[in-house]
């Protein structure tokens, strides 16, 4: 079935359907990550965007229900050049194709999506419109009437309702071990030995595997929590998650931030950080096209050390907004825009890229505050 993707400027692209049909809008984007397909469409910060995938062949592993970062698909709808009719993965629980069909997640092939992320990147982030329904005319003007990032909390439409104790394991990998013929579970956990309590703003699975690994022992709550609850629950620290939306709408959680620096180390995470920098004092500014991908370097400045990571946000905070006291740690090298902060008077830090690949502690600063405010 032939569908569409039209831009909000009359840009046309055509191609074939994909898992399910009808019409939706939402904020082109786009990734530059050569795999973790399914990862990034279950990622909630992609909760009310278009995603076009720029590496050429998508699906070629099929899908893994344990990897995914939240439940369902959260992106509205995704754009490739080509979905893979077979997958090779003696993993995958099934076709990706079947996949985005049981979840009415629409998509389309066919795509030159190199193209599309370069008109997006020299003409900014633009609204957008998925339809097998719709002409070409059609599709663009519903792509004008659809929602921007801007001004939209959306930490309230995928956080959870209910505070719950994340028990989960270190990577429940099935992985052959050195003996020919027998699979075992990947990885051993160390006790837990702080207490943090995380605020789901759009929080990844793989985000709860670290903090375990870490050490953490973790209980999750709504993005809606109080101050004064978060800190009935006499927690060592507080992490804000990522997510996604506009940073600056979500002023109930900025408030309650703002509450708590001081009382409890805090440490934020994508939309967390830019949370975090805004209730110290900080603003934000939107960005031309995002920072997506597993590719984005990002320089530690007190180590000169430059780490390739994987950002997902479409906003940061402005270096020059932050009030003394509030330190830049990273910046991004495509851009020098902020990827990280610390106010060590507050005992507070974020990082604006996800450091799950990191060798050993990967909040390591976030739990030496824990550590010394003990």
């Amino acid at each position: 079935m032939k569908a569409i993707l039209a831009l909000e400027d009359g840009t046309i692209f055509e191609g074939t359907s994909i898992g399910a049909t009808g019409t939706v809008t939402g904020e082109a984007c786009f990734n530059t990550a050569v795999m973790g397909y399914q990862e990034i469409l279950t990622d909630p910060t992609y909760r009310g965007q278009i995603l076009a995938m720029t590496y050429s062949l998508i699906g070629n592993y099929g899908i893994v229900d344990e990897d995914n970062e939240s439940s369902a698909p959260q992106a509205a709808a995704i754009v490739i050049g080509e979905l893979s009719n077979l997958h090779s993965s003696w993993r995958a629980d099934m076709p990706m194709g079947e996949w985005l069909k049981a979840h009415n997640t629409p998509g389309i092939e066919g795509v030159d999506t190199r193209k599309l992320a370069r008109h997006i990147r020299i003409n900014g982030s633009m609204r957008a419109c998925v339809t097998t329904e719709l002409t070409a005319e059609e599709a663009v003007a519903r792509a004008k009437e659809a929602s921007l990032l801007d001004g939209a909390a959306l930490a309230n439409q995928v956080t959870t309702r209910t505070a719950y104790a994340w028990e989960g394991d270190s990577r429940p990998w099935k992985l052959p071990n050195k003996t020919a013929g027998d699979m075992s579970y990947y990885g051993t956990l160390a006790p837990a030995t702080c207490k943090v309590v995380a605020v789901d703003l759009g929080i990844k699975t793989s985000t709860l595997r670290t903090l375990r690994q870490d050490g953490c022992e973790v209980t999750v709550v709504p993005a809606t929590t109080s101050a004064a609850d978060i800190l009935a629950l006499q927690p060592d620290g507080v992490f804000l998650s990522s997510g996604p939306g506009d940073p600056s709408a979500h002023t109930e959680i900025i408030s309650t931030v703002a509450e708590l620096l001081g009382k409890l180390p805090i440490c934020g995470l994508g939309l967390g950080c830019e949370i975090l920098g805004i209730a110290l004092g900080g603003t934000t500014t939107r960005l031309k096209f995002g920072h997506r991908g597993a590719n984005q370097p990002a320089k530690d400045l007190a180590t000169g050390k430059v780490e390739i990571t994987a950002p997902n946000h479409s906003f940061a905070l402005q270096a020059d907004s932050l009030p003394a006291g509030v330190e830049v740690t990273h910046i991004n090298l495509n851009d020098d825009s902020v990827a990280g902060i610390i106010c060590r008077e507050k005992a507070a830090c974020g990082l604006e890229f996800t450091p799950e690949a990191r060798e050993g502690k990967t909040f390591a600063t976030f739990l030496a505050m824990i550590n010394t405010a003990r």
